[in-house]
């Protein structure tokens, strides 16, 4: 019970194995569905009453019982028979994520699966005018693999038609070996599930079969995994996607249902639903169009460091500006990225030599594929930074280093110089201008009070619309000293600290200095992560769930 996960295919597996069974054995359809019944609600319970689980039983009660009473089946009804009564009893399940799978993908199947075995039969349809007796044997057999081949396939596509909005929604996961894979992958499953249910049938009294019954379980399941696992690795398999909104989930779905619920069948309704289809990919067009114009700036606290990850409206400019540590970057970091669909990173910025924001360089790199990773001038003694560096040194063209003048897409580099040589890290941190637009934005990591002095010797380069800036750990050292912040003169500040370790928190002293200066500031271990978005109104600051923080600013 602990191998197999409870969801409807392993309650329809089983419900499937026993019918099967008990009709072998000449038991009529009202005492099958009177015996499955039970047992199905049996193993749901004895696995912890999970709730896909619970749905599936109701589902399989629903029909086992319309079957076994011998009325007219509909699947649709039955679906939508036990949607009304989880609801009923359950009304918070309709926001589930498994509740909204498990139904969709039903529903899906319930439409779509009919006609593509409709379509199905008639391209394997053999000559009509040769009786089926003149076919050869091998014809036959041909047919015969062929026909329960596209039905297999018919139902392994629709299940994946019936997913795939809402595993973008849910997972950020776009799949396109998931339907041939399951053709192999599903079949092994149901093996090693029919050969558990022998060996707890044959039990202790013929110990003999359970034990070969054990052996062939375990060789399908493994046989399942590693199909999974190798599918996962071919070049392509999957891809990483943004999340899409629910409007254009709906659209997806009544799609389906206009398509495949036989809504065309008259040309007054074709014409309707051409006009709406083309209105609203007209309205989706344009609404994807408007976006690409927009760029944004994300800081992402990290287990104490920080990580910047600049999206430009050209998806090749894209920059992570530091990366956190190791946990940071295989933890939230990388959830991050795959959320916005990155599934590679043009470039990768280090701005300072000290672990807590370039020690997961190396694992991102396995990750995400690093293009080019930027460091600055400086020769930190972090050993794990020379360590990083050396691992990108060893493929030409891995490694750049930026100083002072030096262009990134958006971004100009304002420090360090190629003579600066301060002895702590955080004097020799990077410093970037950023200018979208009208809106300049001035990335300041954790630079400290020696390496702020240094901006001052290019005052006019400074001014900037946003400021955003880490804690120096250096010398005791804070953050915009006011010389260099009246030198900004910023209409926004944003300090990037964490609520732990406790030495990482923006002071009591830090905070009063700059409530005195009259400007908003905002720190990440207040709001968490902090989103700039830049368009053609302005800009604005959004906390990490929407709500907006300030702006739009023109």
């Amino acid at each position: 019970m602990h191998m197999f996960a409870i969801d409807g295919l392993r309650i329809a597996l089983i419900s499937g194995i026993l019918i099967a069974l008990m009709r072998v054995l000449q038991i009529s359809r009202a005492w099958c569905g009177a015996i499955t019944i039970p047992i199905i609600w049996f193993y749901t319970a004895a696995t912890g009453w999970e709730s896909s689980a619970q749905r599936a039983s109701i589902m399989m009660s629903i029909v086992l019982g319309g079957w076994a009473l011998k009325r007219p089946s509909d699947l649709l009804n039955s679906l939508a028979c036990a949607a009304l009564v989880i609801l009923v009893v359950e009304p918070r399940q309709l926001f589930e994520a498994s509740f909204q799978l498990s139904f969709f993908v039903m529903l899906t199947i319930a439409l779509m699966l009919p006609v593509l075995n409709d379509w199905s039969d008639r391209w394997l349809q053999h000559d009509p005018l040769l009786p089926e007796e003149l076919l050869s044997g091998w014809r036959k057999a041909w047919l015969w693999l062929a026909r329960r081949f596209a039905r297999y396939f018919a139902l392994a596509l629709a299940a994946w038609a019936g997913s795939l909005p809402l595993s973008i929604k849910y997972f950020h996961l776009f799949s396109l070996v998931s339907t041939p894979a399951n053709l192999v992958a599903v079949p092994l499953g149901t093996a090693a599930l029919m050969a558990n249910l022998g060996a707890l049938i044959s039990g202790s009294w013929l110990p003999v079969f359970t034990v070969l019954f054990n052996h062939a379980a375990w060789f399908f399941m493994v046989g399942m995994t590693w199909v999974s696992a190798e599918a996962a690795r071919l070049p392509g398999a999957y891809f990483y996607v943004p999340d899409i909104a629910w409007p254009i989930i709906a659209v997806y779905y009544a799609g389906i249902i206009v398509l495949f619920g036989g809504w065309l069948k008259t040309e007054r309704t074709r014409v309707v639903s051409g006009i709406a289809c083309a209105l609203i990919a007209a309205v989706y067009l344009y609404q994807l169009e408007s976006s690409r114009s927009d760029a944004s700036l994300t800081v992402i606290p990290l287990e104490g460091g920080h990580g910047i990850y600049a999206a430009a409206r050209h998806r090749a400019n894209d920059l992570l500006l530091d990366c956190g540590n190791l946990q940071g970057a295989e933890g939230t970091l990388k959830d991050y990225l795959r959320a916005q669909g990155c599934n590679r990173l043009p470039n990768l910025v280090l701005t300072t030599g000290d672990v807590r924001n370039s020690g997961g360089a190396v694992a991102l790199d396995r990750l995400f594929a690093i293009g080019i990773v930027w460091t600055g001038p400086a020769n930190f003694h972090s050993a794990r930074y020379r360590e990083t560096v050396a691992i990108f040194d060893q493929s030409p063209g891995r490694h750049h280093i930026l100083q002072r003048g030096d262009t990134l897409g958006d971004w100009n580099v304002l420090a360090p110089g190629p003579d600066t040589d301060f002895s702590h890290a955080d004097d020799n941190a990077l410093a970037l201008l950023g200018k979208i637009d009208d809106t300049k934005i001035l990335l300041l990591s954790d630079l400290s009070r020696a390496g702020q002095a240094r901006l001052l010797d290019h005052p006019e380069q400074l001014p900037a619309d946003i400021v955003v800036s880490g804690l120096p750990a250096e010398n005791g050292g804070e953050p915009l000293g006011d010389t260099l912040l009246a030198a900004i003169h910023p209409r926004a500040i944003l300090i990037m600290d964490s609520e732990y370790p406790a030495q990482r928190r923006a002071s009591r002293e830090l905070r009063e200095r700059l409530s005195e200066k009259h400007i908003p500031v905002f720190y990440t271990r207040d709001h968490g992560a902090i989103k700039i978005a830049v368009d053609r109104h302005g800009w604005r600051l959004l906390a990490i769930d929407g709500v907006l923080l300030q702006g739009p600013e023109k």
